[in-house]
């Protein structure tokens, strides 16, 4: 076969021998291998063994029977889900139904040279192999810091008040897992958790949780707008030429965020004190505002970077005041910055907890202050409950900030529409 198709001239790669297919695949089933001993090395080299032979005839029986992709991914996942259920139990079987889907379609990727078309076609050995060993490093540090948030998630669901797996909840007995701890969001610090009449009144006044999550969606709303107004403002008048000291006023701005939150905090709170805004959530809300800021800022300025000035001067040659200007002109065109540094202020608003503790009474608590006081005083496991939909919510809300700012790059012109 030529390395060129003469009709298309698109790149073929070459297949590598067999040995390599098998090597690469049977190191991965080693690799799983290490990870079932958990440690116990009486079990590891048996383990090693066995999931390196397993994986490299797997592939090698893939190699030689089809060259489909999704019929091998799944050939293989049913395999190992009889295999790991045989062997371990059938939890590990399920789990072992993602690793045989991926081995299935690794061992054709492989097989048909196919790792090498995203390499020029004179990429030597060592730089495809290090090309891939970087993505590797940087997939494990990515799983190193995404698996403590992940078994947060099953552990939510825990029937015992336990941080930690059950024998129920490793063999997926139903009866192993529960909504308690979610229903006890509601329930705790209500007067009669029983009563079936007026039980929404007395949720909504006297759950502690419940109020924790109202303070720090009403202190996040009030201290994003109040963020997002001033830090639009400040960067549309750093983003001047004419503005003097702009350096110097940028970093005062942006010290928030590069000031240890302990001193901000004190400070703040011998200066609240004074002026009589401690303990209130007036004070709460400049204070998260005051954090808040510094993200906007930077959003902004960066959205400002590639704002054409000639539309602020062509829009005052057709008589507009600066105020129209600013509404008509500037602000949608950086509205998806705007928006992004809003989300991040909120963000920060609403997992903030040092200037909780320093600021806030017993009517101020937010989530993160209850989660603090739940850890000290009581223990339950109502706080992985809350945990996972705080997650929830900073996944939703990265999400938001990530369609934004693809939506700035289109309306900018740096990615295609």
């Amino acid at each position: 076969m030529s390395e060129y198709e003469h009709k298309s001239y698109r790149y073929i790669p070459p297949r590598p021998p067999m040995w390599f297919n098998l090597a690469w695949t049977g190191g991965f089933g080693a690799l799983v291998g290490f990870l079932t001993a958990q440690g116990n090395f009486s079990l590891m080299l048996p383990y090693l063994a066995v999931g390196a032979v397993i994986f490299a005839v797997t592939a090698f029986v893939v190699i030689k029977v089809t060259e489909n992709r999704v019929r091998a991914g799944f050939g293989t996942a049913a395999l190992f889900l009889a295999i790991g259920s045989a062997l371990i139990s059938f939890p590990y079987g399920i789990l072992m139904i993602f690793v045989g889907y991926i081995i299935g379609r690794m061992a054709l990727w492989l097989s048909s040279g196919n790792y090498r078309l995203n390499q020029p076609p004179y990429a030597t050995t060592g730089q495809v192999l290090w090309f891939y060993t970087f993505r590797t490093i940087c997939g494990a540090i990515f799983v190193f810091l995404i698996t403590p948030i992940i078994i947060l998630i099953p552990l939510s669901f825990n029937q015992q008040p336990y941080f930690s797996f059950t024998a129920e909840m490793l063999s997926l007995n139903p009866e192993g897992f529960s909504l308690r701890w979610y229903w006890d969001i509601l329930a705790n610090g209500m007067s009669n958790p029983d009563a079936t009449e007026g039980w929404w009144a007395d949720m909504w006044k006297n759950a502690q949780w419940v109020r924790s999550i109202k303070n720090s969606f009403f202190i996040g709303i009030m201290a994003t707008l109040l963020a997002t107004a001033l830090g639009t403002l400040a960067a549309i008048g750093l983003s001047r030429s004419e503005m003097p000291w702009r350096r110097g006023i940028m970093a005062i701005l942006i010290s928030p965020m590069i000031v240890p939150l302990v001193i901000t905090a004190s400070g703040l709170f011998y200066f609240f004190s004074d002026v009589g805004l401690a303990k209130t959530y007036i004070g709460l809300i400049l204070a998260h505002a005051v954090l808040g800021t510094p993200f906007v800022i930077i959003t902004v300025t960066a959205t400002l970077v590639s704002f054409d000035q000639s539309l602020v001067r062509a829009a005052a040659n057709m008589g507009a005041d600066p105020v129209k200007t600013f509404f008509k002109v500037q602000m949608p065109l950086i509205l998806p910055g705007v928006i992004s540094g809003g989300l991040f202020a909120f963000i920060t608003s609403f997992d903030e907890v040092v200037v909780v503790l320093q600021l806030a009474d017993v009517k101020q608590r937010t989530i993160p202050r209850q989660m603090f006081s739940g850890i000290r005083e009581q223990i339950s496991p109502t706080i992985l409950a809350v945990a996972t939909i705080l997650v929830i919510i900073s996944i939703a809300l990265l999400t938001v900030v990530e369609l934004l700012r693809r939506r700035s790059e289109r309306m900018r012109g740096l990615s295609p529409q």
